[in-house]
């Protein structure tokens, strides 16, 4: 068993694509159950921030290597540390990255995987920079498989969970009792309301943005579904 590890532990390119696809299906273990529970940050972003991180750190030790042995013989013998550079790009696209991030006003938030596949954009740059081209090869095809592919099975799982966001525009205050009433019968248990008065200022009808759970695997349809059928809602969405 220590064998095998410490040959997994050697810089080569099976390791490297070992670590790539062990950063990716960690990422998105730990990002599908977030987004099972209607969390902002989800499969795509956890996957895309772990293949982004290992990618970096891959980048690394390829520079190391080449310090000691390739450009060496150009640096004339002055310490250069390459990783300096790398940490200020890195750095950089976060605040970039952070500018895709907005909050709705239906407490949606989005652009998080905007902002993920950015900064990992910035990592396989980085990696290209460096000539460390059979490592971006292998990012690069798996940073397309999460962005191009993988949203159908994304929408898939979230659609099949139990949790579910809904944000509902109804006519009066007074209705918020009605339409609580009719999720408690569909079996639903509410974690969380949040209202919006809404009034003639804001040209609009009050709404509430509701985080729920289902207690039997009810489809997120027939729960929108049933609430339209209520006189006093308006609109109903799922956020």
């Amino acid at each position: 068993m220590g064998e095998w590890i410490g040959l997994l532990r050697e810089f080569n390119f099976a390791s490297v694509v070992l670590r790539l696809l062990l950063a990716m299906f960690c990422g998105g273990y730990i990002g599908l159950e977030r987004g099972r529970k209607r969390r902002a940050a989800g499969f795509r972003t956890y996957m895309l921030v772990s293949l982004g991180a290992a990618l970096t750190m891959l980048l690394g030790q390829y520079e190391y290597q080449m310090l000691e042995q390739v450009w060496a013989q150009t640096a004339a013998g002055n310490k250069i540390d390459a990783a300096r550079f790398g940490a200020q790009v890195i750095n950089g696209i976060g605040f970039l990255s952070a500018g895709t991030v907005i909050v709705t006003g239906k407490q949606e938030v989005k652009g998080l995987t905007t902002a993920a596949g950015l900064w990992a954009s910035a990592c396989m740059g980085l990696a290209i920079g460096a000539g460390f081209y059979e490592c971006v090869l292998v990012a690069f095809l798996l940073m397309f498989f999460s962005i191009r592919l993988l949203p159908a099975i994304e929408n898939f799982i979230v659609e099949s969970a139990r949790n579910m966001n809904l944000c509902v525009e109804f006519e009066s205050l007074d209705d918020i009792g009605q339409i609580l009433g009719q999720l408690k019968q569909l079996g639903a248990h509410i974690y969380e309301v949040d209202i919006s008065r809404g009034g003639e200022e804001q040209r609009r009808n009050p709404s509430a943005v509701l985080s729920l759970r289902m207690n039997k695997k009810t489809p997120h349809t027939q729960i929108i579904t049933a609430l339209l059928e209520l006189d006093c809602v308006r609109t109903i969405e799922e956020v």
